[in-house]
């Protein structure tokens, strides 16, 4: 019939296959996958919002580096004590070398940034914990800079702020690993014997060793959204109440429903958040007072 001449081609039903060339021709890494939503976004826009995303407010991990590079003014940061490094103090084997292979990868010597620098031209010492260094472990040297960092907080009158991302404390270390526990909450205790500010920011994920010592310890503890923060995991607490838990347990925002956070923080308002806390803490001189 002539009617059949002009009927509209009927939609195929098969999607087609992109060859091996045109999937070569898309560089790798390109594109971001949401884990939580599941949105797939471009990675350079996802780095734009501060690894952030877009849809759902999923906050990835970010690096020691590019924590700084999002906080602190440019220009301002001097970097502390890089040249310390892990020994292996028990002989645990392959240790030293899968350290070399982290030093590598982070471009850091251990699993903590120290130094000092600006945030919006307010002077302070900083601390940031990388989770991709060993997980974030706590070893002998992790404990070291951080306990130095405080110190030289102290010294020059300044605010300590602390980014805590971690896996607790580093067995192939044992017992020395433990001990920072106690050394940098007693560098915390003598900083504010002395009227230091202490500032942590607890990210995903702050856990063992480190949530129960400096992490804790904050005159102000904030988190950032969704951070999974606790001491022993789900399975081993359940298993030893015998209750399962709330879904939400060990989340940021559960801790800050149960009265132990002051503040659950989005990234993009941490610098001016802190800014704030600083400012409202700031030294006022008796002569500036009015009465």
């Amino acid at each position: 019939m002539l009617k059949d001449f002009f009927s509209k081609p009927k939609k195929r039903k098969y999607a087609t296959i992109p060859s091996d060339k045109t999937r070569q021709d898309v560089p790798e890494g390109i594109m971001s996958k949401c884990p939580k939503c599941g949105k797939i976004m471009y990675t350079k826009e996802l780095q734009k919002n501060l690894k952030v995303c877009l849809y759902c407010g999923y906050h990835y991990q970010m690096t020691a580096y590019e924590r700084v590079e999002s906080l602190i003014d440019e220009g301002t940061f001097e970097e502390f004590d890089r040249v310390l490094v892990s020994k292996n103090p028990l002989e645990f084997p392959g240790y030293l070398e899968k350290l070399e292979k982290d030093r590598a990868k982070t471009n850091l010597n251990e699993a903590v940034l120290t130094g000092k620098g600006n945030i919006l031209e307010r002077p302070i010492v900083l601390a940031v914990m990388d989770s991709h260094f060993r997980m974030g472990s706590m070893g002998s040297v992790v404990g070291e800079k951080i306990t130095r960092a405080i110190e030289e907080a102290d010294r020059l009158h300044l605010p300590f702020i602390i980014f805590t991302a971690s896996g607790g404390a580093r067995m192939q270390e044992g017992i020395y690993s433990l001990m920072q526990m106690a050394k940098t909450s007693a560098a915390l205790q003598r900083f504010s014997s002395h009227g230091g500010l202490a500032v942590t920011v607890m990210t995903h994920p702050t856990t063992g060793g480190v949530t129960a010592s400096f992490a804790s310890l904050g005159d102000v503890n904030l988190a950032e959204p969704g951070a999974l923060i606790g001491f022993a995991g789900r399975r081993i607490i359940e298993q030893t109440i015998r209750e399962e838990l709330p879904k939400d347990f060990q989340t940021a925002e559960f801790l800050l429903k149960h009265g132990q956070l002051d503040a659950v923080v989005a990234r993009q308002d941490l610098k001016e958040t802190l800014a704030r806390i600083l400012d409202i803490h700031q030294p006022i001189d008796a002569g500036e007072l009015q009465w």
